[in-house]
């Protein structure tokens, strides 16, 4: 897709989950018209390319790193340098644009990377192969076309699948409770000896 109705709040429900719990949490943030949580250190990107390079950038220094930022899959291949008047129809020419969580796994070393994918049919099947090919420790799965679910929602409904392929599915809920939970079972396979 070119835009999503993303407003970001799943993500910024893990960032206070993850600081309430004592987490140091960094929380890079698309635009978005949410408050930043107090004590969280927070990095503001545009574009892909920049949310790329400000996660690259911190990689290094995390533990885990949970995804939930529905990505632009493409863009225009230019800037327009003035106004595009309207009136006759336009070509725009995109280009695809970094797949950031693919990026992520090329370079991860021990952290537990969380992916999240936003579908609208065959989610299981979509969710697994998203996992499989991105290398992913667990994914979020949720179907975007259910009422109570996805974009700009203050409920969420959720599907987890490990890396093992063990599915856990929950009924419609806050996001901070989803995000509680997400942290819960993270936090779990850690414990359980988890090493990337």
């Amino acid at each position: 897709y070119i835009s999503s109705r993303s407003s970001g709040k799943m993500g910024y429900a893990i960032a206070e989950a993850a600081k309430s719990r004592g987490a140091r949490v960094i929380l890079i943030t698309g635009p978005a018209s949410l408050t930043i949580p107090q004590g969280i250190e927070a990095i503001n990107v545009i574009t892909a390319e920049e949310m790329l390079d400000a996660v690259m950038n911190r990689l290094s220094d995390s533990t885990v790193l949970i995804m939930t930022a529905a990505v632009s899959d493409f863009r225009p291949a230019e800037k327009a340098i003035s106004k595009i008047k309207k009136g006759e129809a336009i070509n725009l020419k995109l280009i695809k644009t970094p797949d950031i969580l693919e990026e992520v796994c090329k370079k991860k070393g021990n952290q537990f990377v969380v992916g999240f994918a936003a579908e609208t049919e065959d989610l299981i099947t979509n969710a697994k192969e998203k996992l499989r090919i991105k290398h992913l420790d667990m994914i979020v799965a949720n179907n975007v076309s259910l009422p109570g679910a996805g974009f700009e929602k203050d409920t969420n409904i959720v599907t987890l699948i490990d890396k093992e392929g063990k599915i856990k599915e929950y009924p419609e809920m806050p996001k901070s409770d989803v995000a509680d939970m997400i942290l819960d079972n993270v936090i779990s396979k850690i414990n359980k000896g988890y090493n990337g």
